[in-house]
């Protein structure tokens, strides 16, 4: 049953993260299956479930793009090339005595940047929200300028059908235990698309995520040549460290909670394998997801037969709703987004890393501030870099 809940749960979370990050939108529901069963089988988290996460996701975004436009093959082969580059890499540290360095990227780093990252996924929609042909990667400062010198251009049934994805999933959220209140936003949004569609003469101006072309993963061959490895390298690194400190943490929470002992090194071969395996059956890099993870413990589950079972379920309902996703408008698939991104951002967190001290509040701002100005691997370094130098002149406050 966890299993089953699992999988309802991730079918729009999927696909709106598949968005995220330059993919087709089916590639997020591979990126759910075959990294999901590896990491359960192979990992040391008995309840950690992996797989697109909402962070990661936006990551490759910002790490591919300038490499090749988003959606095209070229962009989905170097996706690919990178899961598979991150898979070796983690296997790696995995094997090595490097793991035990991993969970030692500042906490205060992680805060900032999932904070920053929170802006960009709305920054990101914004376009798609108000229905406006505007060319991907705006800055904030851009975004925020066009929309309002051009929001008298929205397209009103497009921002209609985000609208009311949003207040569903808003009036849905206290009773996500029993029903997942993002799939209540997706459905609410298709029905008011389904509405506006055939009663008005401007829905027919919205746009759809289209047929999903097949249930299983087809298997992809990651791009080795040399060129490609070489573009990829810093970006590799980058997505490892960030995908490795975001499922680490959400292991060791999990581990405290259920009282379960948690083996780090083997939690990282985990993660790297369900990584390598993706690269070949189309997934694009997967980490542990907070939500997921969440929902999986709510719901019961004890061994990591919940997340395989959410796999194979994912596999049956895929097949069952793939002829609907040309009801699935775009608008919606936005509106869950942005409601990811609310939960992004955790005012009590912020005020727990800002309470520890100097170090860790600057290097929380800082890399805050990075996320929304510069690239975001950069944003990650240099928060890293900051923090270690910070805490050598402010040291942490006693008892925090």
């Amino acid at each position: 049953m966890a299993g089953l809940t699992g999988a309802v749960v991730v079918l729009p979370q999927a696909l709106a993260f598949a968005t995220l990050a330059g993919m087709p939108p089916h590639y997020g529901l591979y990126c759910a299956m075959v990294p999901c069963i590896i990491a359960a089988l192979f990992g040391s988290s008995r309840l950690m479930v992996t797989g697109p996460a909402n962070a990661i996701s936006l990551t490759v975004l910002a790490l591919v793009a300038p490499l090749a436009m988003p959606e095209t093959p070229e962009y989905v082969s170097l996706v690919i090339t990178l899961t598979f580059m991150v898979g070796v890499l983690q296997l790696v540290i995995g094997l090595t005595g490097i793991a035990r360095f991993v969970d030692r990227v500042p906490h205060s780093v992680i805060v900032g940047f999932t904070s920053g990252a929170a802006i960009l996924i709305i920054n990101s929609q914004i376009r798609t929200i108000l229905g406006l042909d505007w060319p991907r990667g705006l800055s904030v400062f851009q975004t925020v300028s066009r929309a309002l010198a051009e929001m008298g251009d929205a397209h009103g049934p497009t921002l209609l059908v985000a609208v009311s994805t949003v207040v569903a999933c808003f009036l849905a959220k206290p009773w996500n235990h029993r029903v997942p209140y993002l799939l209540v936003g997706i459905i609410a949004g298709s029905a008011v698309a389904a509405v506006l569609k055939f009663s008005t003469e401007a829905g027919a101006g919205l746009s759809f995520v289209g047929r999903l072309p097949e249930v299983l993963p087809p298997i992809s061959m990651p791009d080795l040549s040399l060129g490609t490895l070489q573009s990829l390298l810093l970006p590799a690194l980058v997505m490892t460290l960030l995908a490795l400190a975001e499922a680490v943490s959400i292991a060791k929470a999990i581990a405290v909670r259920t009282r379960e002992r948690l083996d780090g090194p083997r939690e990282v071969v985990g993660q790297g394998l369900a990584n390598l395996a993706g690269s070949f059956f189309s997934s694009y890099p997967a980490s542990g997801s907070f939500n997921r993870s969440g929902v999986n413990v709510a719901a019961g589950a004890r061994t990591p037969l919940s997340a395989v079972s959410a796999s194979l379920f994912l596999i049956a309902l895929v097949a069952f709703v793939a002829p609907l996703a040309d009801a699935l408008p775009l608008a919606a698939v936005a509106g869950v987004l942005v409601m990811v991104a609310i939960g992004l951002i955790v005012p009590r967190e912020i005020r727990e890393t800002w309470a520890e001290g100097p170090a860790s509040a600057a290097s929380m701002t800082l890399t805050f501030v990075l996320t929304l100005t510069v690239s975001l691997e950069w944003a990650i370094i240099g928060g890293i870099a900051a923090h270690v130098v910070l805490a050598r002149v402010w040291p942490q406050r006693p008892g925090v």
